[in-house]
């Protein structure tokens, strides 16, 4: 068992720091004539109940919090297919560089040719590492890559005389897919996995007719796992005249490896803020650029960046595409990102990265899972345990995560995917050392011994944070949290 605190005290709520007349930067009043700007109906009666907390103090505060807070600085982020990982903070230097961040969203191609060059080359670099011909830098984020790689998609088969009406989906692919082909007005069929999590190719046979549009992998699956017959299955979709649409969320585990196009991928989308340095998962920005086969181009959003000798500019004139999907650039500021990222890593360092996503997966893999096993076997950058042994000592998933907290990690993603009893998927990412994998192996391993001895102490996990188990219910179904300032 780790020693831990019981009881800590609590970092108090903001409002609580509140003292009648205390100010951090002085707001000045507005000028003649500002408030009637603002029609009166639309004006406050009172002002809000903010509160007044000196600015030292508000620092003090955030500081406090953040040492009691799990994020990827302060130790490994094991959230498996989320991809929380190494953020160089010389990336954010790069994006608030003043020629990136001042940039005027309307300014004419003219005025950020540094903004428009970056942006065409990254696009390169991505169309080789996914060995696809065309590309846009427009969606915010993944899902939104989803959909505009389906709405592609729906626009080249209606080219062809018909959208047709069908998207296939295995039950092991991305979690947004499903509703994402609903989204873009198709029918969504479900493909059981086999037994070993591969996909089952007769199944897929039997679904496979002229009104399917598309299937919709992610590979490596959910599961973790490299779909092996996935150039059979590529010939069956297209055998039919379909396309194959990849999930382009776990490709940490293999770019510079394998290139999608290769093995027969239509289009695809890329989580830069997953795969390319930027952790997600905090409500901010995100990029999924959309990667296409070359007959597919033609209906990409617009504009598109061309280059012209040493000159770029946005092209509108394409009368197949499917129009506007993001605002100006896109997230831009994810695509200097990530440009600086891959321009650090290199050829090599790229495919260093896939090679120890993999190695390091498969080291927690091969140290706990006797005590956790792997319902379909190890997987490539993640593996999917399932806690259900544990159940005997009436230990569910759920308290395994609680746990974690005392032992200084944050818990990976539980209950997901759904064909795994008692899930539990774990991604160490490729930035773990080899100490810091044997300290959270140790924790899951120490967890499961605390099951067995002293399950009570677990069920009432975590002791060591500020506040404890809360109801999660009915976290999620009252989400109000309110201050009353007069009962202070």
């Amino acid at each position: 068992m780790t020693d831990f605190p019981l009881n800590p005290e609590p970092t108090p709520l903001i409002f609580e720091r509140h003292g009648e007349g205390r100010h951090g930067v002085p707001v000045p009043e507005p000028g003649d004539g500002a408030r009637d700007l603002i029609p009166a109906s639309l004006r406050r009666k009172t002002p809000p109940r903010l509160p007044e907390v000196p600015e030292f103090e508000v620092v003090r505060h955030y500081i406090e919090l953040s040492l009691k807070n799990h994020h990827v600085d302060r130790a490994m982020y094991p959230l498996g297919s989320c991809t929380m990982k190494y953020n160089p903070k010389i990336n954010e230097d790069m994006a608030r560089a003043p020629g990136f961040a001042a940039g005027h969203p309307l300014a004419p191609d003219e005025q950020i040719q540094g903004s428009l060059e970056l942006i065409w080359h990254l696009g390169e670099i991505l169309k080789e590492i996914a060995g696809l011909d065309a590309i846009t830098m427009q969606p915010a984020a993944g899902a939104q890559g989803e959909l505009t790689g389906v709405l592609v998609v729906r626009a080249f088969h209606k080219k062809q005389g018909n959208p047709r009406k069908t998207v296939l989906i295995p039950d092991s692919a991305h979690g947004t897919n499903p509703a994402t082909a609903a989204i873009a007005g198709y029918q969504v069929k479900s493909l059981k996995s086999g037994p070993d999590g591969q996909m089952d190719l007769g199944e897929l046979e039997r679904a496979l007719n002229e009104d399917v549009a598309c299937l919709m992998i992610t590979n490596p699956s959910t599961l973790g796992i490299f779909e092996r017959n996935i150039g059979e299955i590529a010939g069956m979709v297209h055998n039919v005249g379909a396309r194959l649409y990849m999930d382009g969320a776990n490709m940490n585990a293999l770019m510079g490896r394998v290139r999608p196009g290769d093995f027969g991928v239509d289009v695809m989308h890329y989580n830069l803020h997953k795969t390319f340095s930027t952790p997600h998962g905090g409500g901010g920005p995100g990029s999924g650029p959309v990667a296409v086969k070359a007959d597919l181009e033609e209906f990409l959003p617009v504009p598109v960046i061309e280059r012209e000798g040493d000159h770029f500019r946005r092209v509108w004139d394409k009368p197949d595409s499917i129009g506007k999907v993001h605002t100006f650039l896109g997230n831009f500021g994810m695509h200097v990102r990530a440009y600086a990222y891959i321009l650090m890593l290199g050829r090599k360092g790229i495919r260093h990265t896939a090679d120890a996503a993999v190695l390091n997966a498969n080291y927690i893999a091969a140290r706990i899972e006797q005590k956790y096993p792997l319902p379909f076997g190890r997987g490539m950058h993640e593996s999917v345990f399932t806690g259900a042994p544990l159940k005997e000592h009436g230990i569910r998933t759920t308290d395994v995560a609680k746990r974690l907290l005392d032992y200084g990690f944050h818990a990976p993603t539980i209950y997901f995917p759904l064909i795994v009893p008692e899930a539990l998927m774990i991604e160490p990412t490729e930035t773990a050392t080899r100490e810091e994998l044997d300290r959270f192996c140790d924790a899951m391993l120490a967890i499961a011994a605390e099951a067995e001895s002293n399950p009570e102490m677990l069920k009432g996990a975590p002791h060591s944070t500020p506040v404890g188990r809360m109801d999660e219910a009915r976290a999620a179904r009252s989400p109000d949290v309110r201050y009353d300032f007069n009962a202070a």
